[in-house]
């Protein structure tokens, strides 16, 4: 993967999306100080790079699966990129993170069903080569959820 680079602009740039994706390309370059032209490029650039997307983010209450699931990784450390990797195209798995401590990856999804949760953790997760030990945890009620930082969908 190339190294990419984000200057102070883009920074800025992104502040500004984070609080209103549908603020105007001309709004941004007089709050920046710049061209429309130099918005709609670094726009472009960060989208391409993958640094930022543009999507409707909605509350777990609206999600077509209402449950949200951990699941606690114990693999063996030089393993560790390859299990998440392989954890991560696993259906219902929407995040997966790699950690510190006694369990180096986490597992979020949504699902409807304990036993969907059950099954991935058990039958398809804890099979893995190089998987010591799994452990789950069910959210049973939500307080806070910040959807600038993270989107489970």
């Amino acid at each position: 993967m190339a190294e990419v680079f984000i200057d102070d602009l883009d920074r800025q740039l992104i502040a500004i999306l984070a609080g209103d994706a549908r603020v105007s390309n001309r709004r941004i370059a007089s709050e920046l100080g710049v061209t429309e032209g130099t918005v709609r490029g670094r726009i472009k650039r960060l989208q391409q790079d993958k640094l930022i997307s543009f999507t409707a983010i909605t509350g777990l209450e609206l999600a077509s699966k209402s449950r949200l699931g951990k699941i606690r990784v114990q693999a063996e450390a030089v393993r560790q990129r390859e299990l998440a990797n392989l954890i991560g195209q696993m259906s219902p798995v929407n995040a997966v993170l790699l950690t510190m401590g006694s369990f180096n990856i986490l597992a979020m999804c949504l699902f409807e069903e304990l036993d969907e949760l059950a099954d991935l953790a058990s039958n398809r997760i804890l099979v893995l080569p190089g998987v010591h030990h799994v452990e789950t945890s069910v959210a049973v009620r939500q307080l806070k959820y910040n959807t600038l930082v993270a989107k489970i969908t």
